[in-house]
């Protein structure tokens, strides 16, 4: 489900000259969904155009800087740091006094993201949201509690050097409607009046409802309304998703014919003590699925929970664009009743289950797979994700004709639970062999997917793997060359062993270096071959080998002295 809003805005300076008030929203690039929509209402507090000022740049700094912070600033911590900044230059340019007063205003914002909203707010501008029929004050004034000072403030922006900001957090429901406010507005409607307008017609239309109503009962401010309805929900964040496997229950074994918020199971596809696969049909649109949930005697383990979500995460956020990706969809689920994932179902066979059927398949296949899958691998690694278990098994041809690389379980990004960072994940016979080094073992990265995919594509070849089965650290293995697809295959030419050999050498500067360079060097084939590469020296694939040599020889040169002395004439 893609995020989906409609935002109205309106603002009146009213009975006075100026109108003070200014509100702005700015939302994330489709690619960047879940860093939020960030909307914020401001009211300048002082005259002489000096609240004007204050209001705009408080609102406009926050807006535009808000997607510019780290992503891994929690959304409180970026929204603080980002007001504070602005408050203590408002303070500063206070301090130094100006002819048309100082500059202060009131604030208040909002970030939608993922399954979550966050309010950040100074002043006495306000917040509502309108829910299943209720309407909630979501701020507090910071006013001074005195009839007659009952519009003196006890904070704002440019007050003093440091503000203390209210922020509150709570979850975001598809139908939610929020209305930011100046004190114009609800100053003088009462809630039930301001709910029933905020419902009218479009966003833009509720908008200039509750302005014109407000100013139509008498205000005597300026008369602001920023009106945000939620239609669909972003992707969820990470934290969104943690939060869900810890809080849901694992769905019970679910037998053919048995339904889970409108999925009906169709088919139990796997069960390998840790998780189960199910097929299933989705009421809705009739569509086949893929519903994947934690073994019930893995249930209260929190770690393999955190795992399941973090790739339900990746899922989300990688494979958005169902077409060219390369990945499998994971759909959003808004209200799940229990913790699990859904997948598009694609109907086809695994390159592992093409591999079994005992007939190799054609070069043209092979290259055609290798090609689709960097695509996928290109984008994984563009957005810091190493997938760390590319196999054949993995690899998926659909009825479409289409490849996809599968299983992002075990994929790392960053932001994974400790369990899936510290897991030594992947088949041995694809993993490279720096990751086996005995004493400085390196972490997985983008070049050892790209290793994998060579092992890969080289045993769909040949059906061979170019090392042989490797054992966890048995580097004796490389010590040895791979021999040339062609020489198990004839029909394999020879600027494709070039490009498999290049992908799976056992140096590592030897290799590609990014999915887009393995990519282009399948594309060109035979317009460009690589150039051929030479044998590894000895003392390369056995550092030890001199010493091996220099031994035999020794060896043999004092057998060849004791058989003189002993035996030969003098």
């Amino acid at each position: 489900m893609s995020f989906d809003v409609d935002i109205g805005h309106a603002s009146e300076r009213g009975p006075r000259e100026n109108n003070e008030d200014f509100a702005a929203v700015v939302q994330p690039a489709p690619s960047d969904e879940t860093r939020g929509l960030i909307a914020a209402v401001a009211d300048g507090v002082a005259s002489g155009g000096q609240g004007r000022l204050a209001a705009q740049t408080t609102v406009m700094s926050l807006v535009q800087d808000f997607h510019a912070v780290p992503e891994t600033w929690d959304t409180t911590v970026a929204l603080d740091r980002l007001i504070d900044a602005h408050n203590a230059w408002l303070a500063g340019h206070n301090r130094r006094g100006s002819a048309h007063g100082a500059a202060m205003c009131t604030l208040t914002a909002l970030v939608l993201h993922g399954h979550s909203y966050t309010l950040a707010h100074v002043g006495d501008t306000r917040a509502w949201l309108l829910r299943e029929g209720e309407c909630f004050q979501l701020t507090q004034d910071h006013s001074v509690d005195h009839p007659d000072l009952r519009h003196a403030l006890s904070r704002a922006i440019g007050l003093d050097d440091h503000v203390r900001v209210d922020y509150s957090q709570g979850e975001l429901h598809r139908g939610d409607v929020f209305v930011l406010t100046s004190d114009g507005v609800h100053g003088v409607l009462r809630r039930r009046d301001l709910a029933a307008l905020a419902r009218e017609g479009t966003a833009q239309a509720a908008s200039e409802a509750l302005v014109r109503a407000a100013l139509a009962a008498g205000s005597r401010d300026n008369a602001t309304a920023l009106v945000i309805r939620v239609a669909g929900l972003s992707a969820g964040r990470l934290e969104d998703l943690l939060l869900r496997g810890r809080r849901l229950p694992v769905p019970p074994r679910l037998r053919v014919g048995d339904t889970l918020d409108g999925y009906t199971v169709t088919a139990v596809l796997a069960d390998n003590g840790v998780h189960r696969l199910y097929q299933a049909r989705e009421r809705s649109t009739q569509a086949l699925v893929v519903i994947k949930t934690l073994h019930e005697a893995r249930a209260g383990d929190p770690q393999e929970r955190a795992m399941l979500a973090h790739e339900a995460w990746l899922g989300s956020r990688v494979a958005r664009d169902r077409s060219r990706s390369g990945l499998v969809h994971v759909h959003d689920l808004a209200d799940p009743s229990a913790f699990y994932v859904v997948y598009d179902w694609h109907g086809g066979q695994t390159l592992e289950q093409l591999m079994a059927r005992g007939r190799p398949l054609g070069v043209p296949e092979v290259v055609e797979a290798g090609r689709a899958v960097l695509g996928a691998l290109g984008r994984l690694h563009r957005q810091g994700v190493i997938h760390r278990d590319v196999k054949p098994a993995n690899l998926h041809r659909g009825e479409d004709g289409r490849w996809r690389l599968l299983d992002l379980g075990v994929a790392v990004s960053g932001r994974e639970p400790e369990a899936t960072r510290s897991l030594h994940a992947g088949t041995p016979s694809y993993i490279n062999p720096e990751q086996w080094l005995p004493d400085d073992p390196l972490p997985a990265d983008a070049g050892s997917d790209l290793y994998a995919l060579g092992v890969t594509l080289y045993q769909a070849l040949t059906g061979r793997l170019p090392y042989g089965e490797v054992e966890p650290y048995q580097l004796a293995r490389f010590r040895h060359d791979p021999r040339p697809p062609s020489q198990w295959r004839p029909d394999v030419p020879v600027w494709l062993d070039r490009v498999v050999l290049k992908a799976v050498a056992r140096e590592r500067r030897q290799r590609f270096e990014t999915a887009e360079e393995f990519a282009l060097a399948l594309e060109r084939g035979a317009s460009r071959p690589l150039p051929a590469r030479p044998p590894t020296p000895l003392v390369v694939r056995d550092p030890a080998a001199l010493w091996k040599i220099a031994l035999a020889v020794s060896l043999l040169f004092n057998g060849l002295l004791i058989v003189w002395l002993l035996f030969l004439p003098r």
